[in-house]
């Protein structure tokens, strides 16, 4: 799994048939560090994950576990919004303080 933040949505109006309904979104990757990485992915949104919010994903097959996206041709999906990282008792993001 890989921790990201959501930078914005991709629109398509012709897609897959199996693709109908999912919002996908563009996300950025964070290192563990919780600096922005050069690197962006488009991913299933599982979760309901807004602009700016750190999210946890999951790529491969694994992407394909989430309810909903047995049969679909995605191979990364949105898990989880998360609240708060710490890297050796350090805090490095919370969603709190981000909206202050």
């Amino acid at each position: 799994m890989q921790i990201a933040k959501v930078r914005g949505t991709v629109v398509s109006t012709q897609k897959d048939p199996s693709l109908r309904g999912l919002k996908l979104l563009l996300l950025q990757l964070i290192n563990e560090e919780g600096q922005i990485l050069p690197e962006y992915e488009v991913a299933a949104d599982s979760v309901g994950a807004g602009f700016d919010e750190w999210v946890l994903i999951s790529r491969g097959n694994a992407a394909r576990q989430v309810l909903g996206n047995e049969q679909r041709p995605v191979d990364a999906a949105v898990v989880a919004i998360i609240d708060t990282v710490y890297v050796e008792d350090r805090l490095i993001y919370s969603k709190k303080d981000q909206y202050r």
